[in-house]
């Protein structure tokens, strides 16, 4: 299946007592999507995923994708670096009615190349479900090959990539070994249109949370040969994409949902809340995008 251009990495709401509040994210899928997203990464590393229990994760999936029903994509954020937990999670996940999911490199505990196949493949054939691998070696210490993301293509329901080591020459070496329906998404938004002119599907956006729209119609744009154009909103869009990572995300992007009454509450701990210093320097980012 095709999964869009733009998908959101979907932060999870909380209540004031850190409880996730599910009918606040049938708000937020629903806004999502109707303010630029084609689909929907629900309960990945933006969602929190380390801090929830298998029960949130579960509940969580079936309440998007109740809230959006076909009109989006909804990812199951379902990897870990817990191989059979991640099969469990992967099950429950196409069980609550997930259209695939997402499996992020095993942090910390470092595996081989060949640690990563034997794990991303048994996720996968624990499942009948379309499977996103996830590279972020920023986040997991373990970089995600070329040449092992080419050998887990060959497993008929590996599908798509998100790529976030946040290098073009990787990038490159990722389309030439790929096949051709093979989907690779950047997993950084300031790298989206560079990532787009080697070929790539798309993005797994948190930045789409506020300007969603704006990044489709880069997109939009960009296919259709107005590259002059889609530079121009890359140029202008640039200062927000980086500015909502200056501290660990989702910090910002929770922050700026909150600032435009879009509730989304606070993160769990160990995550803390923005400084006075980056909550001023939020706003400002909002008020040159011209969203408050």
């Amino acid at each position: 299946m095709k999964f869009g251009r733009v998908l959101t990495a979907m932060v999870t709401p909380f209540n004031d007592l850190q409880e996730v509040d599910y009918d606040q994210a049938k708000v937020l899928a629903r806004h999502l999507v109707e303010n630029g997203s084609d689909g929907l990464v629900v309960v990945g590393t933006t969602g929190e995923s380390p801090t929830l229990s298998f029960e949130e994760k579960v509940n969580m999936y079936a309440a998007v994708k109740e809230a959006v029903g076909g009109r989006a994509a909804v990812i199951a954020g379902t990897g870990s670096n817990d191989t059979a937990g991640s099969v469990k999670l992967t099950r429950a996940a196409e069980q609550a009615g997930a259209d695939a999911v997402m499996l992020v490199v095993p942090y910390y505990n470092k595996p081989s190349q060949e640690g990563l196949y034997q794990h991303f493949a048994a996720v996968a054939n624990s499942t009948s479900l379309p499977v996103m691998l996830y590279n972020v070696p920023g986040r997991t210490s373990a970089n995600l090959q070329p040449a092992t993301a080419a050998r887990l293509a060959r497993i008929e329901n590996i599908v798509a990539l998100k790529e976030a080591a946040g290098s073009t020459d990787q990038a490159t070496e990722l389309m030439r070994l790929l096949p051709q329906d093979f989907m690779v998404y950047s997993g950084d938004d300031s790298m989206t249109l560079p990532l787009m002119s080697l070929g790539c599907e798309g993005i797994v956006s948190v930045v789409s949370h506020v300007v969603g729209k704006e990044i489709q119609e880069m997109v939009r744009e960009f296919l259709a040969g107005n590259w002059r154009e889609a530079a121009r909103i890359h140029l202008e869009l640039y200062p927000i994409f980086k500015g909502m990572f200056m501290t660990s995300n989702p910090v910002p992007v929770k922050e700026a949902l909150n600032m435009l009454g879009i509730r989304v509450g606070p993160v769990r701990l160990p995550l803390v809340e923005a400084s006075p210093e980056q909550k001023s320097e939020i706003r400002r980012l909002l008020t040159e995008a011209g969203k408050i």
